[in-house]
């Protein structure tokens, strides 16, 4: 099993973004691992638009590694494979800032409420916490227990402590940074788009298909005229998408789009089998021309975030 460190260029040749900022920490059994996340763009910001990659950390502590009954299937089902990768290459061709998360997802999930909390893997009496939400239940909470035709990820439970210094050391300090980023673009250009980017399995055959899927809560995470851009945008570059099915967006819209003050975003989900190979691991021949779309996509949003923000002096592409 490796880890961020140990992994030979997971950019694949793709193009990647200059470091401009760390935060957070993660928690580990002799002290931390690292920055929880890693701020990516320019100052000023070139683009209203802030890139958000919550599910692609590969930083496990070896502690976490042993604490896994099988690190090596949970990793590859919990994580957004790679996606950074494309995170990487769309923001260093359009300017756009970008945040990615270090963290591992099975760590803890920054697209779950701190609340989502399955309180029986802590092993804590059922008087005195809250109720088990549907989420949480289903084995996908705030911490991931289960996972389909796996079943139990973790070899034990863990304390309330181990949950704490998670939220507080990860979880926070990454959604404290989005909202300081997405504020910063806002005060720029009088509107901001968070672009939260995920992949997902391939879609069965009767979901025809799709390779994205745009979700904005059901339209409450985003301007509608946006949300229009972009699926016209695709159907220009003959690439169709889904709208909130089978995946809406999840917290991170819902704590972080506010399109009545100007804060806008959308989730979108990136079907793994057109960027990575045949085995669903590594970059494949895909990523470059998956990346290039997005980035066209990426440029379409961004002028019309501006025109709704006020201002459409916008440069053609970043260098």
């Amino acid at each position: 099993m490796k880890h961020a460190e140990g992994e030979k260029d997971p950019q694949g040749g793709l193009p990647k973004r200059q470091l401009i900022g760390q935060g957070g920490l993660i928690p580990a059994g002799s002290g931390d691992f690292g920055h929880a996340f890693e701020v990516f763009g320019d100052e000023p910001s070139a683009l209203p638009v802030v890139i958000a990659v919550p599910h692609a950390g590969r930083a496990y502590a070896p502690d976490v590694l042993a604490s896994m009954r099988q690190p090596e299937i949970a990793a590859l089902k919990l994580e957004d494979r790679l996606v950074d990768a494309l995170g990487h290459a769309i923001a260093k061709a359009t300017g756009a800032a970008l945040l990615v998360a270090r963290a591992p997802r099975a760590m803890i999930d920054l697209n779950r409420h701190p609340q989502d909390v399955d309180w029986d893997m802590l092993g804590l009496p059922a008087q005195g916490v809250p109720p088990i939400n549907a989420r949480a239940r289903s084995g996908l909470g705030l911490v991931p227990r289960r996972l389909p035709a796996m079943g139990d990820i973790w070899r034990g439970r863990m304390t309330r402590d181990m949950l704490d210094a998670r939220i507080e050391g990860i979880h926070q300090p990454y959604h404290d940074a989005l909202s300081q980023m997405l504020e910063g673009t806002r005060q720029r250009w009088g509107a901001a788009l968070l672009i939260d980017l995920h992949s997902m399995p391939p879609l069965p055959p009767e979901l025809g298909g799709t390779k994205l899927v745009i979700g904005d809560r059901f339209g409450s995470s985003c301007h509608p005229l946006l949300v229009a851009g972009a699926f016209a945008a695709l159907g220009e570059m003959g690439c169709p998408a889904l709208h909130n099915r089978p995946y809406a967006g999840g917290y991170v819209l819902d704590r972080h789009g506010r399109p009545k003050q100007g804060l806008h975003a959308i989730q979108i989900e990136v079907d793994r089998a057109a960027y990575l190979d045949s085995q669903l691991h590594e970059l494949g021949d895909g990523a470059g021309p998956m990346a290039d779309m997005l980035t066209r996509l990426v440029m379409r949003l961004a002028r019309d975030v501006a025109r709704i923000g006020g201002d459409d002096a916008l440069p053609q592409a970043a260098e």
